[in-house]
C-alpha cells in the first residue's frame, strides 16, 4: 500500500494511525501542500479532489480518511475500529464525524488560506476563527465522551475510529494554542493515546516530510 500524506494533516494523520493500529505495511509518498503539490497535475490523477489523503492499494485508488480508514476495518478485521454492537457504533461514528464533518473542514488549511489571502483577514482574525471552531466543537464532543472513556479511550476498552480522529484535532489545537482546560476528558483521553506505539509512529514530527 502506498499513502499520499502530509505530516501535518489531520485526515492523513488518521490514515497513518489506522494503519499502525492494524499493523499494516504501507509506504508513504509526501505530497507537499504548502507548494500547492496537491494540485499538480500528477497529484490530481490520484485524487481529483486535490486533497491528501489517499490510498493506493493494488492499482485501487481510495479517498476521503473516513472512508479509508472503514476500508481497512474490513480488509483487516483486527483490530475492529468500529464496534460490534449497533448502539456502540453509532455512537463511535457521531464522535469521528463530528471531528471529521463538523470540525476539521472549516479548520484545514485550505480554509485558513482563503481567509488569509482571499478575504485578507489579518492572522490574529484566522487564529480567532481555528480558536471559535474548536470550542463549539469540543464542548459537545467533551459531553459525549462523558460516559464512555472510563478506560483512556473515546469508546471501550480499546482504540476505535474515534481515537483516531480525536488525536490529530487535540494535536492542531494545541498547535494553535487553543484552551484545553474546559475538556478535562478530551485532554486524558489524548494523553493515554499519544502513549501508544502506532499513534507515536503516526504523529507528524515522526513522518519523513516534517519540517
Amino acid at each position: 500500500m502506498k499513502l499520499y500524506t502530509y505530516f501535518r494533516s489531520s485526515a492523513a494523520y488518521r490514515v497513518r494511525i489506522a494503519l499502525n493500529l492494524k499493523n499494516v505495511d504501507y509506504d508513504l509518498a509526501p505530497v507537499q501542500l504548502r507548494t500547492a503539490e496537491q494540485r499538480s497535475e500528477a497529484y490530481l490523477a490520484v485524487n481529483p479532489q486535490g486533497l491528501v489523503p489517499a490510498l493506493e492499494d493494488a492499482g485501487l485508488f481510495l479517498t476521503q480518511s473516513l472512508a479509508i480508514i472503514e476500508y481497512l476495518d474490513e480488509k483487516f478485521p483486527e483490530p475492529p475500529l468500529i464496534p460490534g454492537d449497533a448502539a456502540s457504533r453509532a455512537h463511535v461514528r457521531a464522535l469521528a464525524q463530528l471531528v471529521a464533518c463538523e470540525m476539521h473542514p472549516l479548520n484545514n488549511l485550505r480554509v485558513l488560506n482563503y481567509l488569509r489571502d482571499s478575504l485578507h483577514c489579518e492572522e490574529d482574525t484566522v487564529n480567532e476563527w481555528y480558536r471559535h471552531w474548536i470550542a463549539e466543537g469540543f464542548r459537545p464532543l467533551e459531553a459525549m465522551i462523558r460516559d464512555s472513556s472510563g478506560a483512556g479511550f473515546c469508546v471501550g476498552e480499546s482504540p476505535t475510529l474515534a481515537d483516531v480522529c480525536l488525536a490529530p484535532q487535540v494535536f492542531n489545537a494545541r498547535r494553535f494554542e487553543c484552551d484545553m482546560s474546559a475538556y478535562p476528558n478530551i485532554v486524558r483521553v489524548y494523553e493515554h493515546l499519544i502513549t501508544l506505539p502506532a499513534f507515536q509512529r503516526a504523529a507528524p514530527e515522526n513522518q519523513p516530510d516534517a519540517v
